[in-house]
């Protein structure tokens, strides 16, 4: 994931996805299990190596729209309660804490959901250059 962070100067779609993702735990974490302020607990760790794990392999790449209006659900089921959780709690608090994430975050969530054939041949296309 770290490849996708450093490409480019502007952010990506994806590298903003990784960055609410990170955010959103940071800001439940901190609030549920005290981890410290400068990072979040084993648990929750866990949860975002998975998540960044399962970004870095969405079959629709930057096209990708935001986990809510995704049409494959990729998290196991577990995980998935997990993101839920983390994101229900997180969602309104993270426009105190960021707020300009957040107002990215809510027009990545009314883009529309692509084609997934069409994210395939991009993706194909993409790595052929």
């Amino acid at each position: 994931m770290k490849e996708l962070e450093s490409s480019s100067l502007h952010l990506s779609r994806l590298s903003r996805e990784l960055k609410t993702i990170r955010a959103m735990v940071k800001i439940y974490c901190c609030k549920h299990h005290l981890s410290p302020v400068a990072g979040v607990c084993k648990d929750c760790s866990l949860f975002l190596k998975y998540a960044e794990q399962r970004l870095s392999h969405c079959p629709f790449g930057e096209q990708k729209p935001t986990c809510g209006k995704c049409t494959i659900h990729c998290y196991k089921n577990v995980m998935q309660d997990k993101a839920k959780i983390i994101m229900r709690y997180s969602g309104p608090r993270i426009l105190w804490h960021h707020p300009i994430m957040a107002f990215f975050h809510l027009l990545d969530g009314r883009r529309e959901v692509p084609d997934l054939q069409s994210c395939r041949k991009d993706k194909k296309a993409h790595q052929l250059k």
